[in-house]
C-alpha cells in the first residue's frame, strides 16, 4: 500500500491503475463504500473501460443497491456486448429483485456467451425459487454434463432427486460427489438422510458422526440425528438433539414439527402443543401440522379447538386420509356418528384416489384403526386396503375404546414418522443465495 500511496502522490491521484488496485484492497478489507468511490474515480479517468464499470456495479451490488448495479451493468454491456460476466451478474441482480423472467434471460444469455458452473447454479436456483423442481433438475443435468467433477453440482442434483423421491439417481450423484470429494459434508449428510429414510438408523448415525466433525453447529445435522434416535425409540436423546437444532435454527418449521411429533409420542401434550403452534406460525398452509395439533388438543381435553384444528387440516390437505380418520375417531368418541361417518367416507374417497394414482403401502396401524372404525360405524365393507407389509411397531388399540387411546392412534405410526423423515432429509435443500 505504501507503493500505491507514493504513486498516487506522484500522479496527483490520476494514475488509474493505482486507484484501481487501492479500490480492490479496500473491498478485500470490507470497506465497500470506499472501494466504490475509488472505482467511480477509475470510471471518470477512463470512461471507455467496461471493467471499471463492472467493478462499480459489483460494489453497488455488495452494498445491496441492486437497481443501481443493474443500471451500471447495462452501461458496461454497451461497451462490451460479449462479456458473459456482465450478463451473469445482471441475472443475479434481477434474481434478488425477484424479477425472475429477466434473471433467466440474462443467465441464459451468459451461458450462450460462455458456459460456467456458477451460471448453471444460479439458473437452477431461480427455477427452485419459482417452485419448478423438474426444470431445475434439467439445468443441473446439463451442468453436470459440462462439468462432471463439480461436487457442488453433483450434490445439488442428488438433493433434488432425493426431493422428488428418485433415490437411485440421488444415491448415484451423491456417491459421485463423495468419490471426488470424500470430505463433502453436504453429500454425506444427504446420503445419511437417505439411509435414515429407509430405516437404517445406525448406518445413518455413522454418516452423521463424520459430518459432525466438519460442521458441528449444523441445524439439519442435529435435526437428522434427533430423528434417528426417534426412529430407534430413544425419545429423550431425540428431544435433546432436536432442541439443539432448534437453538441453532429457531425459525425452522421442520425442526419444530419434529419436536412436536416426538413430544406427542412421549405423551407430553402441552409441550407438543407449544412446538406445533410455533411450527404453524412459520408454515400455516400445511394440513398435517393442524392434524397433529388437533391430536395434542384432544389429549388436553380441548375438544372444540381440536375440531377447529381438524377442519383447518381437512381444508388445507386434500389428499391425506389420516387426517379424516383421526377426525372421524374424535367425532365418534364425542357421540357425533353422523359427522364421523362423513369423515370416514371422505377418508375412503382419498384412499381410493391414492390407490388409483399409485400403489401406496398404508401403515398397518392406520389400516387396523380404519377397519375398526368402519365396523363401529357399520360401514367400510367396500374399502379395500393394501395388504400391510409389516407389523405395526406400536400397540394396537380399538378406535372406539376411549378418547385418550383413539386420539393417540397416529402417533407411533410409520405414516407420521415417514413425514418426519422427509422433513429431516429435505432440510438441506434450501441454500442461501450466493452473492453472485
Amino acid at each position: 500500500q505504501a507503493v500505491i500511496k507514493e504513486q498516487l502522490q506522484e500522479s496527483q491521484g490520476l494514475c488509474e491503475y493505482a486507484v484501481y488496485v487501492q479500490a480492490l484492497i479496500f473491498r478485500l478489507e470490507g470497506k465497500i463504500q470506499e472501494s466504490l468511490e475509488l472505482f467511480q474515480t477509475c470510471s471518470i479517468l477512463n470512461p471507455r473501460s467496461a471493467d471499471n464499470l463492472k467493478q462499480v456495479a459489483r460494489s453497488l451490488f455488495l452494498l445491496g443497491k441492486h437497481k443501481a448495479a443493474i443500471e451500471v451493468y447495462n452501461e458496461a454491456a454497451k461497451l462490451d456486448e460479449k462479456d458473459w460476466e456482465i450478463s451473469h451478474n445482471l441475472g443475479v441482480c434481477y434474481m434478488y429483485l425477484k424479477h425472475f423472467n429477466k434473471a433467466r434471460d440474462q443467465l441464459n444469455n451468459a451461458l450462450e456467451l460462455n458456459r460456467h458452473d456458477l451460471t448453471y447454479m444460479m439458473l437452477g436456483k431461480i427455477h427452485l425459487l419459482e417452485g419448478e423442481v423438474e426444470k431445475a433438475i434439467a439445468v443441473y443435468k446439463k451442468a453436470v454434463e459440462f462439468s462432471p467433477e463439480n461436487t457442488d453440482l453433483l450434490t445439488a442434483l442428488g438433493l433434488l432427486y432425493l426431493q422428488t423421491g428418485d433415490y437411485q439417481k440421488a444415491f448415484e450423484h451423491l456417491g459421485n460427489a463423495l468419490t471426488y470429494d470424500p470430505g463433502n459434508y453436504k453429500a454425506t449428510l444427504a446420503a445419511g438422510s437417505m439411509m435414515q429414510a429407509h430405516g437404517d438408523f445406525d448406518v445413518a448415525l455413522s454418516k452423521y458422526k463424520v459430518v459432525a466433525g466438519a460442521v458441528p453447529e449444523s441445524p439439519p445435522l442435529w435435526n437428522n440425528i434427533g430423528m434417528c434416535f426417534f426412529g430407534k425409540k430413544k425419545y429423550v436423546a431425540a428431544v435433546s438433539c432436536l432442541k439443539r437444532a432448534n437453538y441453532l435454527a429457531p425459525f425452522d418449521w421442520k425442526i419444530l414439527y419434529n419436536l412436536g411429533l416426538v413430544h406427542l409420542t412421549m405423551q407430553q401434550y402441552a409441550s407438543a402443543f407449544h412446538f406445533l403452534s410455533a411450527a404453524i406460525s412459520f408454515q400455516p398452509k400445511m394440513g398435517e401440522l393442524y392434524m397433529l395439533l388437533a391430536v395434542a388438543l384432544t389429549n388436553l381435553e380441548d375438544t372444540e379447538n381440536a375440531k377447529c384444528s381438524y377442519e383447518q387440516a381437512v381444508a388445507l390437505d386434500k389428499c391425506n386420509p389420516l387426517i379424516n380418520l383421526n377426525y372421524a375417531v374424535l367425532l365418534y368418541n364425542q357421540g357425533d356418528k353422523e359427522g364421523a361417518l362423513s369423515q370416514y367416507q371422505e377418508m375412503e374417497r382419498r384412499v381410493s384416489a391414492a390407490k388409483e394414482s399409485s400403489a401406496p403401502d398404508f401403515d398397518p396401524e392406520m389400516v387396523e384403526v380404519a377397519q375398526k372404525m368402519g365396523a363401529a360405524l357399520q360401514v367400510g365393507e367396500s374399502l379395500v386396503w393394501t395388504k400391510p407389509s409389516k407389523e405395526s411397531k406400536s400397540k394396537q388399540r380399538a378406535a372406539a375404546s376411549g378418547k385418550s387411546s383413539s386420539s393417540q392412534q397416529p402417533l407411533g405410526s410409520n405414516q407420521a414418522l415417514g413425514q418426519a423423515m422427509s422433513s429431516a432429509a429435505g432440510y438441506g435443500k434450501t441454500m442461501p443465495l450466493p452473492s453472485g
